[in-house]
């Protein structure tokens, strides 16, 4: 129960969904959040125990403003862009903007939208918090929305929002030399960006409407919709109209039940486990080197924190690959390594371990697996890859790349059906390329070695 020396609008609180905002005696934003019912989700704040920030907070409340909106994904984003836009005192203490999730869309030939920290944004050179963007966050960046406090939410609206307003995750097939659609565009949710059924002025289309949705604008996204009905009516393209129709009607209509079952039970102050792949961890990258298949080798190098672990970093002798055959030869590598950190029964390539390979090793299986394995290669490369894990019972991510003429043209190959992939191949890409260009010089350097010894013999 609110006491009654609390100001509320209106004298009272709607058991509706909506985004709430406290203010202290000096009229200070001290928070906003939202709710699926108002009356219910600020009354809570009276009616039971709380850790001690929110109960500090509390104690300086003496008024409450409040502002009504027809569901609740429109309170998530009506949240977001207040966090933003005011930065109230407890919202930025419970997280501050280096955990935080936003919600970027890329800018390229064909847009994603994707999650990613604060901390993440920062590191690439660009500040979350500001209201246009420039510089080199311009150039990456269409849009940068958020903080979210719910990432658990945000994922649920971002699949709702996706049976309205598809979008894509893929490359075109002139990237990917595939005709093949993805899951995705079988089920509607991607329009055919890996087919080439959708053009970029098209595609970037309902980039634009997504843009509107998280800016709030979901009224003037519904008149759009509706001008477009009408419009494909008069020209008697009735397929067309028949889908502006649903698209309008699940606009309106927003079934969004599956935001409800954790938003009345999330403490403002609680953090949400980051989880997903961190590119502060281990990142191993591979390399093979050889020529005509003679004095082949392979190297392992390790990144941490984003730089060399060069303590770290293994060379291999390949043994049973006859010729010039890059992908076995990478297999056996990769099943070397691997016996390093399986149980034996699991290990199965019976093989004798090199010396090289244990150079500080700290024992027989003393190598602890990374966040994720960064291959010199395509698709060949990956497949095979996937194959040893898969055949192992590892699971590691797996990330191929696949030279261009320069690095601008380097492309990144991995499953794109892996939202978390999608997200970190965009953050990381330049890590990446660095732990594959230090594989190479490591590679190259070690069959130089064995070349010299063996002209010497």
């Amino acid at each position: 129960m609110i006491p009654d020396s609390i100001k509320v609008k209106s004298g009272r609180l709607p058991d509706a969904p909506g985004v709430y905002l406290y203010f202290n005696k000096n009229e200070e934003l001290l928070y906003v959040g939202k709710a699926t019912s108002l009356k219910r989700r600020v009354g809570s704040y009276w009616s039971k125990a709380h850790e001690r920030r929110i109960e500090e907070m509390v104690a300086q409340i003496v008024r409450v403003d409040y502002i009504e909106t027809p569901t609740v994904i429109e309170a998530l984003v009506l949240e977001a862009n207040k966090i933003k836009a005011l930065r109230p005192k407890y919202n930025i203490l419970a997280r501050d903007d280096k955990t935080f999730l936003f919600l970027v869309i890329t800018n390229e030939p064909f847009p994603k939208p994707l999650l990613i920290r604060g901390h993440e944004l920062r590191q690439m050179g660009v500040n979350p918090f500001q209201a246009e963007l420039t510089g080199i966050a311009k150039r990456k960046f269409l849009r940068v929305f958020g903080p979210y406090t719910s990432g658990h939410s945000l994922k649920i609206a971002l699949e709702l929002i996706r049976r309205i307003i598809p979008w894509s995750t893929c490359e075109p097939p002139e990237v990917t030399g595939r005709m093949r659609g993805c899951f995705n565009s079988q089920i509607g949710k991607c329009p055919g960006v890996c087919r080439g059924k959708i053009s970029r002025t098209d595609y970037r289309r309902y980039i634009r409407q997504l843009i509107l949705f998280f800016e709030g604008k979901k009224l003037r996204l519904e008149r759009e919709f509706e001008r477009e009905m009408k419009h494909a009516a008069k020209e008697l393209r009735f397929e067309d109209a028949a889908l502006y129709r649903r698209r309008l009607g699940a606009l309106q209509h927003i079934q969004d039940i599956a935001l409800l079952s954790r938003e009345d039970h999330e403490l403002p102050f609680s953090r949400e486990s980051v989880g997903g792949i961190n590119l502060e961890g281990r990142i191993e990258a591979y390399d093979i080197s050889n020529i005509s298949g003679t004095s082949a080798t392979g190297s392992m190098v390790v990144f941490e924190e984003g730089t060399p672990a060069k303590e770290k970093y293994r060379k291999f002798r390949i043994k049973t690959v006859v010729g010039p055959n890059d992908v076995a030869m990478l297999e056996e590598m990769l099943r070397r390594r691997l016996q390093r950190a399986l149980p034996p029964a699991r290990g199965s390539f019976d093989s004798e371990l090199t010396v090289e390979e244990g150079i500080k090793g700290g024992g027989s299986r003393s190598w602890e697996l990374p966040e994720l394995m960064v291959i010199d290669g395509g698709l060949p490369q990956v497949n095979r890859v996937q194959d040893v894990l898969e055949e192992l019972g590892v699971q590691v991510p797996v990330i191929g790349i696949a030279k261009g003429f320069d690095r601008k043209q380097d492309r990144l190959v991995f499953d794109r059906s892996n939202e978390e992939l999608v997200r970190v191949a965009v953050r990381g890409k330049e890590l990446f390329q660095k732990a594959r260009d230090e594989a190479h010089r490591f590679a190259v350097k070690y069959h130089r070695i064995l070349r010299s010894k063996k002209l010497i013999k």
